[in-house]
């Protein structure tokens, strides 16, 4: 299988899997992501939580501390297949 495909089959499946979890279709939630909003995922989520989605969102630098921890590389390496 090309790894490609195999790629964008995670992303779906992980999109439809968000997707029915917080109501909105695949292809909404594609768009919203592509164009960095959230408002379908923080429409869902308790007051409390997006709030602090948003507080991270808007720090590059707590983004990147984040992305750095071992569980963060360990999601990145099972989504991506790396």
């Amino acid at each position: 299988m090309d790894k490609k495909n195999f790629d964008e089959n995670k992303v779906n499946a992980l999109l439809g899997a968000v997707s029915k979890k917080i109501g909105v279709s695949s292809d909404q939630l594609r768009k919203e992501l592509a164009e960095g909003k959230f408002d379908s995922a923080l429409a869902s989520m308790n007051k409390n939580d997006a709030s602090k989605l948003q507080r991270v969102m808007n720090d590059p630098k707590l983004i990147e501390k984040m992305m750095s921890t071992p569980q963060a590389q360990a999601l990145y390496k099972k989504l991506s297949g790396k």
